[in-house]
């Protein structure tokens, strides 16, 4: 009798494995990561960005580089809902808003997005509110917020994208009193800060050899450095130092049918059939890279829309459409599991908080209290982050414009669905510091942590 029903165990528990093999296989998912994705860097270049990438001196102040909001030790982004930029100290959730003269005039109104895959061949689109893009037309190449002031040459929209955060006074020029880059910044002349930068740079003899090294046709004098050089650098890094293509769905898609477990296979049924998740994350980094509205709420200082400039119109501020009004990029999902919190501005601590945010958007909306933030306390910022969210006519605004419909999931699915999103973690992005410079290799001398 007991080997009657050890067999009889047996034959139904293969025959659910084959049932859910095949329900599998119905599903359209998508090829795997092919190698020539990511072009090809030679190590100099990818030497040089990985020490400009965590370097001070691309900031106004020399105190913050791209790394304090897009840090190894915390998955390529910041740990924070909303970044602290220049002026602030510590790293990750630790950071704090500066003290006395160099307290910071606001958060940076938008979360530091993890950059996996950015260097994918795919990635055509930067900035949450798609404000780098790949454009034929253009006569960079690209569309971004410099215009024709954009130089030529840059070679992907990384590189673009790495060219603006020195830029802004919020994150990394300072403020116009400050200094000559913030001051060039605060009155938009863009030209002037990419100078500034590259005159520094050629004034560190180290940094005038690591150029010639990865740009050996187009630099042979130190004058011959531009940002634009800094830039292609720096985007080089991200492609080699971040590329992640072997999770458990990776290898999955590869042909290990062993690689995800059965929750795993189960969630990814439902984010690839009935909860409608690859609608927008499809593709083999999980986007579309479109725009789309979610009733995603509203936290932070805002980008200065609305009536009080309070609001974030996302899409809109890029194509002047009020149909793109509350819309922002699909992120990719690689990794997500690891780049807490979630959404443009942070809203969400939890991942599945921000997945069940996706199942229900509008009763999701009209229940955040704001609790799952993640921020250094100050008054006077703590009194922005809620603004629009107390406001229900502004609430009601941001629900009118959303996109999805609820699919009905049950508890155990959603448990499911949450399970399938871990299995897009890389285990070699669990531990990055093999990607971090040493202190003393950074040709400016300054610190690479505060």
């Amino acid at each position: 009798m007991k080997h009657t029903l050890l067999t009889l165990s047996t034959m139904v528990s293969g025959a659910m494995v084959v049932l859910l093999a095949a329900s599998v296989d119905a599903m359209e998912l998508p090829p795997p990561v092919a190698d020539g994705a990511y072009g090809d860097h030679s190590p100099a270049k990818v030497r040089l960005g990985q020490l400009l990438f965590h370097d001070k001196e691309l900031s106004g102040n020399r105190n913050i580089s791209c790394a304090s909001c897009h840090h190894t030790l915390l998955s390529t982004a910041d740990g924070l809902s909303l970044s602290v930029g220049e002026g602030g100290a510590g790293l990750g959730p630790t950071r704090d808003t500066g003290m006395g003269t160099d307290e910071i005039v606001e958060r940076v109104p938008r979360n530091a997005p993890a950059v996996f895959n950015v260097g994918a061949s795919e990635f055509k689109v930067m900035f949450h509110d798609g404000r780098v893009e790949v454009n034929a037309e253009a006569p960079s190449g690209f569309d971004s917020p410099a215009g024709d002031d954009l130089p030529l040459g840059l070679d992907n929209p990384v590189a673009v994208q790495a060219m603006f955060p020195p830029t802004s006074n919020t994150e990394m020029a300072g403020q116009e009193d400050e200094n000559r880059i913030g001051y060039f910044a605060a009155r938009g002349r863009v030209k002037a800060v990419w100078w500034l930068l590259a005159k520094r740079l050629r004034n560190i003899p180290e940094y005038v050899e690591l150029f010639k090294e990865a740009f050996p046709t187009e630099i042979t004098r130190r004058r011959d450095i531009t940002f634009a050089h800094a830039a292609n650098a720096i985007a080089a890094f991200e492609a080699v130092a971040w590329r992640s293509d072997d999770s458990p769905f990776d290898r999955y898609l590869r042909g290990d049918n062993y690689a995800m477990s059965r929750p795993q296979k189960r969630g990814m049924r439902w984010f690839y059939g009935k909860a409608g998740c690859s609608q927008c994350h499809t593709g083999v980094f999980q986007t579309d890279h479109d725009f789309h509205a979610v009733a995603w709420p509203q936290v932070g200082p805002g980008k200065g829309d609305g009536s009080d400039g309070h609001e974030d119109f996302g899409r809109e501020r890029v194509t002047g459409d009020p149909q793109d009004r509350y819309k922002f990029r699909t992120p990719s999902l690689r990794n997500v599991a690891l780049t807490a919190p979630y959404g443009h501005d942070g809203a969400y601590a939890e991942l599945r908080d921000a997945v069940e945010h996706q199942l229900d958007p509008v009763a999701a909306l009209n229940a955040y209290d704001g609790s799952q933030l993640v921020l250094p306390s100050r008054a006077d910022l703590d009194a922005e982050d809620l603004i629009v969210m107390n406001d229900p006519l502004r609430v009601r605004a941001i629900a009118d414009a959303n996109e999805l419909a609820p699919p009905n999931l049950t508890a155990e699915e959603i448990d499911e669905l949450v399970a399938f999103l871990h299995a897009l973690t890389d285990p070699a992005m669990l531990n990055l510091t093999r990607t971090l410079p040493k202190a003393e290799d950074l040709p400016s001398g300054l610190p690479l942590f505060d």
